[in-house]
């Protein structure tokens, strides 16, 4: 992976946007809660870089959902270097998306809407289920709860992008669900941040067919009983 390519893209080519988003980070950290990591080298490499990281595997022009939106990661550096892409942020916690909105204004992200909702419940709203090429996750949940989450969002022939650290366990776990769920395991690329900030994975999961409709279940079992 040329991770120099993508040092160099944060550091020069989008450094306005990027030093933006930092500062909207911390300032608003104690407020919203967003992140444990707050030193500026860590949130470089282990919010910033890795999200990037995984811009290749989203095709050009694409929809895409992102569950848990968090602080932003993967979606704000994504949009920041990937302006063709169209994103639709799913976060349950209203403070959150006060933030996301906040970062989306500023820095003029196209970002088609942030919506305060609980993943399984939008993935039962027809406006929004199997609307997106492309859905993304990171740093939410194990693979198998995970899959339930986000497969019935993307369209059939879609793909599902987890972000993950090592996560060869939570895919041989995850097979059953991602059956289930309508999808395949198309690609698992394993890399190392740069400076020792650890091994990650980026998990492709195509969406081959229709998620069946009890899926998500709901009420907390995708947690509390995996597939």
């Amino acid at each position: 992976m040329d991770t120099e390519k993508y040092v160099d893209l944060i550091k020069n080519k989008c450094s306005d946007k990027f030093g933006k988003f930092e500062d909207l980070l911390l300032n608003c950290n104690k407020m919203y809660n967003l992140t444990a990591v707050t030193d500026k080298k860590d949130i470089f490499y282990k919010h910033f870089l890795d999200s990037v990281l995984g811009e290749r595997f989203f095709g050009e022009g694409g929809t895409v959902a992102e569950i848990g939106s968090g602080g932003g990661f993967p979606s704000v550096p994504l949009m920041i270097v990937r302006h063709d892409l169209r994103f639709t942020l799913i976060e349950s916690t209203g403070k959150k998306c006060a933030f996301l909105e906040r970062v989306v204004e500023n820095l003029k992200l196209n970002c088609g809407q942030v919506l305060n909702i609980r993943a399984e419940d939008g993935a039962h709203d027809k406006n929004l289920r199997e609307k997106f090429r492309f859905v993304c996750a990171r740093a939410v949940a194990r693979l198998n709860t995970l899959c339930e989450y986000c497969l019935p969002y993307a369209e059939v022939g879609g793909a599902f992008i987890a972000y993950k650290g090592e996560a060869d366990d939570e895919i041989k776990q995850a097979q059953k669900a991602v059956k289930l769920l309508g999808g395949e395991i198309e690609r698992v690329e394993k890399y190392t941040l740069p400076e020792n900030y650890g091994s990650r994975s980026l998990i492709v999961i195509r969406k081959i067919k229709k998620t069946p409709p009890l899926y998500p279940r709901g009420q907390g079992r995708e947690r509390k009983n995996p597939l």
